[in-house]
């Protein structure tokens, strides 16, 4: 069993308080709830919490499963609880004011958890969580880049030779999850976003990627039913000229990357097809080249958007009204992290953070082109970890 280092667990609660006490100097208690950060802290994501007082050592606290954490994790003190009163009376002192991850804890949690906690006031811990897990640490990018090779030989080497005539979205979808499990990913495609449900990515055959989502991203998808718009169409078979549009997630003990690569099947793309993919693989491109310390997303972001013609414009990002206002996001544990390439995003990046940066756009009557790499922050720019194809694979 693979089990977090104690030197890393300490590293990271290190940076949480010490960010901490720059945003809020006289900060007394943070408590994490979510399986994320638990994960993160811990090295486990058990049903439980973990308590942070400023001045003493943390605890986790597990109601189930206490045995699995002793299992997995090496944290320090580790204890089982059967309710949040049986926390409650190991804490000393209780503060006036707590912080907590307001952007993931359900309201009849913070009540049942307030029952036994009469604290007065909250706040927010979740962008100083955001800003320590935005830096990897090298264990971390370690299992980056082991997923980028994954996902680099899922989707470029092996896909091409999964794709045949009359194959379903829905069964290209399924065929893709088992072989990226075969080849090492954890199964997960885990999103911060509230209630979204993706099991491995978006796979589109012509338009199919256009169709609109409430999923956050430049492509669309039209899932297997209303009720589970996941995986692809069990109706739309796969025919000769078709584009095959493909972005899917792929990790490695928790970290993931993020890719997209596209297909041409059975015969090329019209030409202007082919020349707004190429021109988003040149957007790419440059994009990689700013992701160095210092550079500032919201001024990478504008410097792309404002030498685009109106022409390229026009379905850049997503078709018709359904567009984002991004060209790539921070990715680690969760594929959806921050910081964003975007506006207002304008703390100066650090290196060793991790951006999917994913420039797409939709054509009519086609499809969603574009292409999709994450890439680590460096002093010489981007290193892209999952892969150099251009993508449009020729498979006829």
């Amino acid at each position: 069993m693979k089990k977090t280092p104690v030197s890393e667990l300490e590293n990271r609660m290190g940076k949480f308080i010490e960010i901490m006490s720059k945003s809020d100097p006289e900060w007394d208690m943070a408590v994490i709830f979510s399986n994320i950060n638990l994960f993160y802290f811990t090295g486990t994501m058990q049903d439980g919490m973990l308590i942070i007082p400023r001045d003493e050592e943390p605890t986790l606290w597990v109601r189930r499963s206490y045995q699995r954490a002793l299992d997995e994790s090496l944290f320090s003190d580790i204890k089982p609880m059967n309710s949040y009163r049986d926390a409650a009376r190991d804490v000393n002192k209780l503060p006036d004011t707590i912080h907590l991850e307001t952007e993931v804890v359900p309201l009849a949690l913070y009540q049942r958890f307030h029952k036994h906690f009469p604290f007065n006031y909250f706040k927010p811990s979740d962008s100083t969580l955001a800003a320590v897990r935005a830096v990897k640490s090298e264990y971390e990018l370690a299992l980056m880049r082991k997923s980028g090779k994954i996902h680099q030989h899922v989707l470029e080497e092996i896909v091409p030779h999964i794709l045949c005539e009359g194959i379903s979205e829905a069964n290209l979808a399924a065929k893709l999850f088992t072989v990226l499990v075969d080849e090492g990913h954890h199964g997960l495609t885990r999103f911060g976003m509230f209630d979204t449900e993706i099991v491995v990515g978006h796979v589109g055959f012509g338009e199919s990627s256009l169709y609109p989502t409430y999923f956050d991203g430049a492509s669309g998808n039209y899932g297997l039913s209303p009720a589970a718009p996941v995986l692809g169409s069990r109706d739309r078979k796969l025919r000769k000229g078709d584009l095959v549009f493909v972005d899917v997630g792929c990790g490695v003990d928790g970290y993931n990357t993020d890719k997209t690569m596209t297909y041409m099947f059975g015969s090329p793309l019209p030409h202007h097809a082919i020349e707004a993919h190429q021109k988003c693989v040149e957007i790419q491109n440059k994009i990689a080249g700013m992701l160095k310390p210092e550079e500032v997303p919201s001024k990478i972001y504008g410097k792309i958007m404002d030498n685009l013609d109106d022409e390229f414009l026009e379905n850049f990002m997503g078709f018709g009204e359904r567009k984002v206002k991004f060209l790539g996001h921070g990715i680690g544990l969760l594929i959806d992290e921050t910081p964003v390439i975007a506006e207002r995003f304008d703390e100066p990046l650090q290196e060793g953070m991790v951006f999917a940066v994913e420039p797409k756009k939709g054509i009519k009557n086609i499809g969603m082109v574009g292409i999709e790499n994450t890439f680590i922050v460096t002093p010489a720019g981007g290193e892209c970890i999952t892969g150099n194809n251009p993508g449009l694979i020729k498979v006829f």
